[in-house]
C-alpha cells in the first residue's frame, strides 16, 4: 500500500508546482506540462508489459527494484536543475512506477483468501483512489511552505519503509528464466498508447487537429494499437495472453474501470479552477474544500471492505453509481454563490461513490479469473483506468472551452442598445455603457463569468452522461459460480491459448 500511494500521489502532487518549476527552470508554459506529459506517457507505456516482467524475473525482486527506482529517480527530479534534466528524470520515475499499482494487487489477491479481500482491498485501494484526489492538496501545501523540491522529496521516506517491508515480509517466488518477451507486441503498443497519451495530454494547448504535431499523434495511435490488435491476436505468444478475454466478468470490469478513469480525474480537475476563478477561493482554501472528496472516498473503502461479505459486491457497485450520478447532477446545479456547506457535502458525497465502486469493482473483476491471470489483468485494469483518466481530462477540458466561446457569442448577441438595463436613464446604464471603456470593461467580465458558468454546468452534465455505463455494466458481470475449480491440465491448457 505504501508503495501504491507512492505512485498514485506523484501522478497529480506536482500539478500545483508547475508554476514555481516554470520560474526555477527558466522554462515556458509549454515546456514546463512536458514534467507531467512525460511522467503520464512513461507510466502508460511500461504499464502493458508488467506482468511479462514480473513473471521472468519474479515479483519480489521486480517489486523491490522498482520501488528503489522510484525513490532514487525522484530525489533526482527534486535537485534538477535544468528542464531536460527534469524530463527525463520523470520519464524513468514514470517507467518505474508504473509496476507498483499492478504488482501490489496482484500480490493483495494472492496472500488473501476470498472472504477477506473485501477488507484488503479496501485498505489497498485507499492509496490507489486518494492518492490522485489529495495530491494536489498536498502538493500546494509543501509548495507554498516549503518549495517545489519537497513534492519529489516526501518520497524518500515512503520509498525507504516500502523496501524495508518488502525485503522482510514479502513471500519469495521464483522467475520463469525461459519466457521470451514479445518486442513486437511491446512496441507498437507502446507507440499507440504513447502518442494517444501526449496528443491528449497536448490536444487542448495545440487546438487539437488544427496542428500537425496533434494529427501526427492521432495517426500514431491508431497505427500503434490496431498493430498490437493484430498481433494479440495472431501471435503464437503475445505478452498479454489471449485467454484472459475469454473472462466476461473482466471485459465487463474493464469496460467499468475506463468509464470511472473517465470521471475519477477529470472532476477533480474541473474542481480547482472553478473553486478558484468563479468562486474566488485562494488556493489553499480551494484544496481544503476539494478534501472531503478523499475522505468520503476513505470512509466508503472502510464500509466496503467490511459489508462485503454479506452484500456482494455488485449492490455496492450499483450504490456507489447511484451516488455518484447524483452528485453530477447536483453540480449541474451550482453557481457561483454556492455555500461552502453543499459544496462539502457533494465533494464527500462524490468520494464515498468513487470508494464504494472501486472496492467492489475490485473484488468482482477476479471472482472468476484463473489465478495465474492475475499480475497481467492487474496490469491491463490499471492501463485503461489511466487511459480513460487521460481522455477524461482531455475531452472535459475541450467542452469547457468550447461551450464557453459558444456561450459567450450566445450572451454578447443580447447586448443591443434595445436590452433594458442598458436604455438611457437608468443608473445601471452609467456602469454598463458599452461605449465607454469602464462600461465595456464591466460587461465583458460579466459575460465571462456567466459563460463559465454554463460551460462548468454542461461539463458536470457530460460527466453525468459518460457515467451511465459504468452504472449499467454491473448487470452484465457473471457471478462466480461456488465450488468450481480449474483443473491444472485445463488451466495449461487455457495459459497457452
Amino acid at each position: 500500500m505504501i508503495a501504491t500511494l507512492m505512485q498514485a500521489l506523484d501522478s497529480t502532487i506536482a500539478n500545483v508546482a508547475l508554476p514555481y518549476m516554470q520560474g526555477s527552470l527558466s522554462a515556458s508554459y509549454d515546456q514546463i506540462t512536458w514534467v507531467l506529459t512525460a511522467y503520464i506517457a512513461a507510466v502508460a507505456i511500461m504499464a502493458a508489459p508488467v506482468g511479462w516482467l514480473a513473471a521472468r524475473f519474479g515479483r519480489k525482486r521486480l517489486l523491490i527494484f522498482c520501488v528503489a527506482g522510484f525513490t532514487i529517480v525522484s530525489m533526482l527530479c527534486g535537485i534538477a536543475t535544468s528542464l531536460p534534466q527534469i524530463v527525463l528524470d520523470r520519464i524513468a520515475q514514470g517507467a518505474f512506477g508504473a509496476a507498483l499499482v499492478p504488482l501490489s494487487q496482484s500480490t493483495m489477491l494472492d496472500i488473501y483468501p476470498v472472504e477477506r479481500r473485501g477488507n484488503a482491498m479496501a485498505i489497498w485501494g485507499m492509496g490507489v483512489m486518494v492518492g490522485p484526489i489529495m495530491g494536489p492538496t498536498l502538493g500546494g501545501y509543501l509548495t507554498s511552505m516549503y518549495d517545489w523540491r519537497y513534492v519529489f522529496f516526501v518520497n524518500l521516506p515512503f520509498g525507504i519503509l516500502a523496501i524495508a517491508g518488502l525485503l522482510f515480509c514479502m513471500p519469495k517466488d521464483e522467475p520463469a528464466q525461459e519466457m521470451r518477451f514479445d518486442w513486437t507486441g511491446f512496441l507498437v503498443l507502446s507507440l499507440g498508447i504513447g502518442a494517444l497519451q501526449i496528443g491528449l495530454d497536448r490536444g487542448e494547448e495545440l487546438d487539437w487537429l488544427s496542428s500537425p504535431f496533434i494529427v501526427t499523434c492521432a495517426i500514431l495511435s491508431v497505427v500503434g494499437l490496431y498493430l498490437f490488435l493484430v498481433h494479440m491476436f495472431t501471435a503464437p505468444n503475445p505478452f498479454i495472453p489471449r485467454a484472459i478475454f475469454k473472462d466476461r466478468t473482466f471485459n465487463v470490469s474493464m469496460v467499468a474501470s475506463f468509464s470511472i478513469g473517465l470521471t475519477l480525474l477529470a472532476a477533480s480537475a474541473l474542481m480547482a479552477p472553478y473553486l478558484e476563478t468563479l468562486n474566488n477561493y485562494p488556493v489553499l482554501n480551494a484544496g481544503f474544500l476539494m478534501s472531503p472528496r478523499g475522505i468520503g472516498t476513505m470512509l466508503a473503502m472502510l464500509v466496503a471492505g467490511r459489508v462485503l461479505r454479506t452484500t456482494g459486491p455488485r449492490p455496492l457497485i450499483i450504490a456507489g453509481n447511484i451516488v455518484m450520478l447524483l452528485s453530477f447532477w447536483s453540480m449541474t446545479r451550482w453557481t457561483p454563490d454556492i455555500s461552502p456547506q453543499i459544496i462539502v457535502t457533494t465533494t464527500f458525497a462524490q468520494g464515498a461513490g468513487i470508494g464504494l465502486i472501486f472496492t467492489s469493482l475490485q473484488v468482482v473483476t477476479f471472482e472468476t479469473l484463473p489465478a495465474v491471470f492475475r499480475t497481467q489483468a492487474s496490469s491491463l485494469i490499471y492501463l485503461i483506468r489511466n487511459v480513460g483518466s487521460a481522455i477524461g481530462v482531455s475531452l472535459t477540458s475541450a467542452v469547457l472551452d468550447h461551450t464557453a466561446q459558444a456561450e459567450h457569442s450566445v450572451l454578447t448577441g443580447y447586448i443591443t442598445p434595445f436590452a433594458r438595463p442598458l436604455q438611457a436613464g437608468g443608473a445601471v446604464t452609467h456602469f454598463l455603457n458599452p461605449s465607454t471603456p469602464g462600461g465595456a470593461t464591466i460587461l465583458k467580465s460579466m459575460i465571462d463569468t456567466q459563460s463559465q458558468i454554463i460551460a462548468y454546468a454542461n461539463d458536470y452534465k457530460f460527466l453525468l452522461i459518460i457515467s451511465v455505463p459504468a452504472a449499467l455494466s454491473v448487470f452484465l458481470m457473471r457471478k462466480p459460480q461456488p465450488n468450481t475449480q480449474i483443473a491444472p491440465a485445463d488451466l495449461a491448457e487455457l495459459a497457452a491459448d
